[in-house]
């Protein structure tokens, strides 16, 4: 039995491909590509390994997950995802009302980014969602009038600024802006600062990358400690890769580096939150289709592109021609989509197999994060989605009813 892609839900046995239990040729016999896949099975496995690792480096009652709800907000995905008991991290409105739907408690789910409309607030604070993160003091005293409205104290996360290549995302606590925090927590009431949280990256495989960012958390921790705040938790956010891209091996070397640096740092804190998205469900989703031309120097064309498979995404995407899967893939090719765009590139000199033909299907693995959340329907509609689990298909999303994926 042979795995595709590190994939243990992808592989051969007896001559067949088989995503999970049910064999390749159930799909492409029934219907048109493109289709994409989701596989149930290996959602679960990654939620596991992934508290399993930290559950062992620290302690239950220390270690908290929340699910990034940006990196795939399909219901059923987060039907599947809140069942394993872990919380959820949303950045709008339309994210808060569909994870309340699917049923994560409102006390595990943590509520903000760098855009905090009033109706966000107001919802949150009716929900008691667990934290508010700021990425602007700005917005402290509209959280607390709201909150005094509704008579309660609402914990507050404050997203400080990394200090990566310059970004502009989060807080600065400069001398200027403790002073300006100070005066803010002295005048209002309502408000208690609890965490802070830093997010240094995405695809972070390097751990001087999760050094960095824990360096940021202890930095504002002491800046902080200033003005006479204390937080009690600590949140590293996500920026995790694929789980095939960070086996458990890798994640457990991580997980260890982690600790040692945030105990060599003198941290004080009683809870550190995660916020992996990509590492739950970046390798649990797949694309099937195929070549619609091949033209010269080696590039071929498949019946996806940008709109649906999008740059942005930051996927770690792999290519194999499912036609001719025994064959070796060791022949650079460079493989466009359909977009009227000379920009509509998947991959460049890409190693796949020798001989190029039409209608040969192609498996793209590793697009289960953020290829639906920076997606567009321009210009074709979005492809059918299934949902896999053992042998049994269960279809999630079908363009001729669904239309599109919006949670609005």
């Amino acid at each position: 039995m042979k795995t595709i892609a590190g994939n243990p839900y992808l592989r051969k046995k007896n001559g067949k491909f088989l995503i999970d239990l049910v064999p390749i040729d159930d799909f492409l016999g029934k219907f048109e590509t493109p289709i994409m896949i989701f596989l149930e099975n290996k959602i679960r496995e990654n939620i596991t390994i992934f508290k399993d690792v930290f559950n062992s480096i620290f302690n239950n009652k220390k270690f908290k997950t929340f699910y990034s709800l940006k990196a795939n907000y399909l219901p059923d995905i987060c039907k599947i995802i809140n069942s394993e008991r872990i919380g959820a991290q949303i950045v709008g409105l339309p994210e808060l009302k569909l994870a309340l739907k699917v049923g994560f408690p409102a006390n595990k789910i943590i509520v903000g980014g760098p855009y905090l409309p009033k109706e966000v607030i107001e919802k949150s604070i009716e929900k008691q969602v667990k934290e508010i993160i700021v990425y602007n003091l700005n917005d402290l005293e509209q959280i607390n009038s709201i909150a005094r409205k509704f008579d309660i104290i609402q914990d507050i996360c404050l997203r400080v600024n990394s200090k990566k290549y310059n970004s502009k995302l989060g807080i600065i606590l400069d001398r200027n802006n403790l002073k300006m925090l100070d005066n803010i927590i002295n005048k209002n009431r309502n408000i208690r600062i609890t965490t802070v949280l830093s997010h240094y990256s995405s695809q972070m495989n390097d751990f001087d990358q999760y050094e960095k960012n824990i360096q940021a958390i202890a930095e504002n921790i002491k800046n902080l400690s200033k003005i006479n705040v204390k937080c009690e938790n600590i949140n590293v956010g996500g920026g995790f890769p694929e789980a095939t891209v960070m086996p458990k091996n890798r994640l457990e070397k991580i997980a260890i580096n982690i600790k040692t640096t945030i105990d060599n740092s003198g941290i004080d804190y009683e809870r550190i939150y995660f916020e992996p998205g990509r590492y739950i469900v970046g390798d649990t989703g797949l694309f099937l289709t195929k070549i619609i031309k091949v033209g010269e120097d080696r590039w071929i064309f498949l019946n996806i592109g940008n709109h649906v498979c999008p740059k942005f995404a930051r996927c770690s995407l792999r290519f194999y021609n499912i036609s001719q899967i025994n064959e070796p893939h060791k022949y650079k090719t460079s493989i466009a989509g359909i977009l009227p765009t000379d920009q509509d590139v998947l991959a460049k000199n890409y190693f796949f197999t020798e001989n190029l033909s039409e209608e040969d299907f192609v498996l793209v693995s590793n697009v289960g994060a953020y290829t639906l959340t920076f997606s567009n329907r321009f210009p074709y509609s979005f492809p059918k989605i299934f949902l896999v689990k053992g042998n049994n298909i269960k279809q999630i999303f079908n363009p001729s009813i669904d239309h599109d994926i919006s949670i609005i």
